[in-house]
């Protein structure tokens, strides 16, 4: 299995256009050692050929040209995406499928209630019906009780984890989410036996994330703030960390705990928030993380998971 890390910041990227937060300001004005982000989406392949998006982010088209994979050129109008997947309706993880409207139409795997939301809130599967019939809809079960494959992927096999989370501001389910809005994904390669779970909207760990968390050989998890009261310290926004669905690294109870109880040989954070210090490759909450072994996505980072079960 290989996973290409496309985009590793939160929405907005990083630096964010419009803000001017220590971390934004610090970095254009080249006082921050850290490197620009685009917005969070990962392909998963078994092959190296044909690849699933996870999330389509509104920086897609930067993203597809910098890795060469994604155009094979093998006729006049070619790509190596084979299916999409998302993992939640969030603008930042499906306003891409816009972008992606001259390949329609193009497999696209998301739950019920996903496909909800992006019919009637944000309807882009309606909007895109224009273009060639549009997103052709695969459901997703919105339960870890049923695995499904994806054609293009056949030895991986993958398990939806619904998540504690928020639903975006334009669904019914806002502030009262219910199973399906967020995922989690387990992926298994039968033919390794190599296990990789990417949840960068983990925002409470149940019972039920954390044992499945603890089966995995790579961990690709939330890692948008440091703190849970971030944004407002920062006074560039008036919400937690949880009320946005995502969970701190630091602190009781936090990402960095949660990590530290887990045996994955690799522990990754991705979805990073424009102003969480762990940007700043020299700060003391990079060196914090750097003590416990725990990585921080950047985009272009490209993992094999290999070897024989």
């Amino acid at each position: 299995m290989q996973v290409r890390v496309l985009g590793s910041a939160a929405g907005g990227g990083f630096p964010q256009w419009n803000c001017n937060c220590h971390n934004c300001d610090g970095f254009r004005k080249g006082a921050l050692n850290a490197q620009s982000r685009t917005q969070s989406s990962i392909a998963i392949s078994e092959d190296g050929e044909r690849w699933i998006l996870c999330n389509a982010s509104p920086d897609i088209r930067a993203q597809l040209a910098s890795f060469e994979a994604m155009q094979p050129g093998r006729a006049l109008r070619d790509t190596g995406i084979n299916a999409v997947l998302l993992i939640d309706s969030q603008v930042d993880h499906a306003t891409g499928l816009l972008m992606l409207r001259e390949g329609m139409p193009l497999d696209v795997w998301c739950t019920a209630q996903v496909h909800d939301d992006l019919s009637s809130g944000f309807p882009l599967f309606r909007m895109l019906e224009h273009w060639n019939g549009g997103p052709q809809w695969h459901e997703v079960p919105a339960t870890d009780q049923v695995s499904f494959t994806i054609p293009c992927a056949p030895s991986l096999t993958l398990t939806a984890i619904p998540l504690l989370s928020n639903a975006p501001p334009y669904s019914p389910r806002r502030n009262h989410p219910h199973p399906g809005d967020n995922i989690g994904l387990f992926i298994e390669d039968s033919r390794t036996g190599k296990t990789l779970l990417y949840a960068p909207g983990l925002g409470q760990p149940d019972d039920n994330i954390l044992a499945w968390m603890a089966r995995a050989d790579t961990l690709l998890v939330d890692g948008t703030v440091w703190q849970d009261d971030e944004m407002l310290r920062c006074e560039v926004g008036t919400r937690t960390g949880q009320e946005m669905g995502h969970l701190a690294q630091s602190g009781p109870g936090g990402m960095i705990e949660v990590l530290d109880s887990m045996s994955a040989s690799r522990k990754i954070l991705i979805h990073i928030n424009n102003t969480n210090p762990i940007l700043d490759e020299s700060s003391p909450e990079r060196a914090t993380l750097a003590s416990h072994k725990i990585e921080v996505a950047y985009d272009g980072m490209h993992l094999e998971l290999t070897g024989q079960a």
